[in-house]
């Protein structure tokens, strides 16, 4: 049934892929166990159990502890240009946004959020840790501070939501993100929360968002999946 030519692993893994297409599997959709693979290709569980951890490194399939293996999305092909809210953006894409708060509390502005939101130090400020999944996927952590005497009645429900429908449903208009976007290595704690497997390299943003007067209300970190996410945009030449 199987050649030399290659590992047994990566032949596991390219026929684990063939039945993904020929079963017509969506993303999201799980594949069978382990045990159950093994008996199907007549192999050990440690060669699926390889072949596995090949296809999710190369962005195939995810896993959650516990629970399975699953199909994994296309990459998000995020316009950096275009302001929008991540809810906003996986919904239309139909893929299913769902927010998990990690953190979330008052607390005194640091002299950098101070600057960046124009505030003094005893102003207080909102904090928010954010896990933003789409489809039960971890695609990207953020965190963000803002001014409390902007938003009184800012609350964890809120935030469980879409931040941005909630600010523009005061009657505020958004305006301007400005930000600049690097490449960082994952510490220990990005690597668990977005459920990484290497120390692949992934896009951090740090920005802060206007209203249409030029007044801050935002300051972010936002961290995202390496596997999940490529920015494209367009250049256009002055003539």
């Amino acid at each position: 049934m199987w050649n030399n030519s290659l590992p047994l692993y990566r032949q596991i893994a390219n026929k684990i892929k063939e039945d993904i297409i020929g079963s017509k599997l969506a993303k999201g959709d799980a594949i069978p166990a382990e045990a159950k693979l093994a008996k199907t290709y007549e192999v050990s569980r440690v060669t699926v159990r390889q072949a596995i951890k090949l296809l999710v490194e190369e962005g195939l399939l995810y896993s959650i502890q516990g629970s399975g293996t699953y199909v994994a999305h296309n990459k998000v092909e995020h316009n950096i240009l275009h302001l929008q809210g991540f809810t906003e953006e996986m919904q239309k894409l139909q893929n299913n946004p769902k927010n998990e708060v990690l953190e979330f509390k008052l607390t005194d502005p640091t002299d950098e959020v101070q600057e960046i939101l124009n505030i003094s130090n005893n102003e207080k400020v909102y904090y928010m840790k954010r896990l933003r999944y789409a489809d039960h996927e971890p695609f990207l952590l953020e965190e963000s501070f803002l001014p409390v005497d902007l938003f009184p009645d800012f609350s964890i429900e809120v935030i469980k939501k879409s931040k941005y429908n909630y600010i523009e449903n005061k009657g505020y208009t958004i305006d301007k993100r400005y930000g600049e976007l690097i490449p960082i290595l994952p510490n220990e704690e990005l690597k668990k929360i977005l459920q990484l497997q290497d120390n692949q390299p992934l896009l951090f943003l740090k920005a802060f968002t206007v209203f249409e007067d030029g007044k801050p209300f935002e300051y972010s970190k936002v961290y995202y999946h390496p596997k999940k996410y490529s920015f494209k945009f367009i250049s256009e030449k002055n003539h």
